[in-house]
């Protein structure tokens, strides 16, 4: 059944069949125990199995090549989704929060704390293999979806260790406050979790350049070039998927085309290999002279007159 999936798509898959059965286990021992830890890492299990099938759509979509509608393709749903996983996230932490609030006002009992500790205890053997796998796929990848995914299953680790914690304790102290003190804690750490991921995802949505490092190799792939007397006009970003690069580069004036071509090619495919794990898109433009200045005049004219 797996074959027919590119690894991103069939981590999302397995992620989201990890979290349906967390879910379940969660669920049962929460509602039976009155534990708003258990409760609320259970409400997050179901927040995951979501996020992890919605994720599965958009990886397919992003996957889908360009065509006359969208023509650089829909890489950009990825951040899309990312940003909508960290909200979700952040709305989970605050029902948590409130939750936990809600126990320490009506002092309320947790009961089967033994089921309790065994389940939690099961679910972060569970998601431990999970992270290490999604963890491993976002490595080879490089795919923001499965990042986000893995990050939100790395806070789901902590979450169930501070729960089985917490459990632990009451079970010896009989202070059922604690419960609740540490469910407020897990909600207000997945919030600072969330942050990251929707951080990522609206800096590609308002197409953030590639990293420094990248830029930095391609300057020196430019630069170093014998044929390629200046360059300017450079600018990157990405979509997540396919990284997009345009740049004006000064060749000899009198230069025939099959040879800029050719300097143009030997530029482009030196910087693929930058990071051949992503699409590129490079857009080379070829000046007989350095027209910077010029360019730069055109840019603020430009803005000047959409200010106006």
């Amino acid at each position: 059944m797996f074959k027919k999936h590119s690894p991103q798509k069939r981590a999302t898959i397995i992620s989201s069949s990890v979290a349906m059965s967390l879910v379940l286990l969660k669920l049962i021992i929460g509602l039976l125990s009155g534990s708003v830890a258990v409760l609320a890492s259970a409400i997050d299990s179901i927040l995951d199995m979501l996020v992890s099938l919605f994720n599965y759509f958009a990886i397919k979509k992003a996957e889908e090549n360009p065509d006359e509608i969208y023509q650089y393709g829909k890489g950009k749903i990825q951040a899309i989704a990312a940003v909508i996983e960290g909200t979700i996230i952040t709305i989970s932490g605050l029902f948590i929060i409130y939750i936990g609030i809600k126990k320490f006002i009506e002092a309320s009992v947790t009961t089967l704390l033994t089921p309790s500790i065994v389940a939690m205890a099961l679910s972060i053997v569970i998601t431990y293999v999970l992270v290490r796998y999604l963890s491993e796929v976002a490595q080879k990848t490089d795919n923001l979806v499965i990042k986000a995914d893995a990050l939100h299953y790395k806070t789901d680790l902590w979450s169930n260790a501070a729960v089985l914690f917490s459990l632990v304790l009451v079970y010896f102290t009989k202070f059922d406050w604690i419960d609740a003190l540490f469910g407020i804690g897990i909600g207000i750490y997945i919030i600072y979790a969330a942050y990251e991921v929707i951080a990522e995802g609206i800096t590609i949505l308002l197409d953030r350049a590639l990293d420094k490092e990248h830029i930095v190799k391609i300057r020196e792939i430019l630069s170093r070039h014998p044929e390629v007397s200046s360059f300017h006009w450079l600018r990157t970003r990405t979509d997540g998927t396919t990284n997009f690069v345009e740049f004006h580069m000064v060749l000899r004036p009198n230069i025939r085309l099959l040879e800029a071509h050719r300097i143009a090619d030997e530029v482009e495919d030196q910087i693929r290999e930058i990071e051949k794990r992503k699409r590129w898109v490079i857009t080379p433009h070829f000046d007989p002279y350095d027209d910077e200045e010029i360019n730069e005049v055109m840019l603020h004219g430009k803005n000047r007159y959409i200010e106006e």
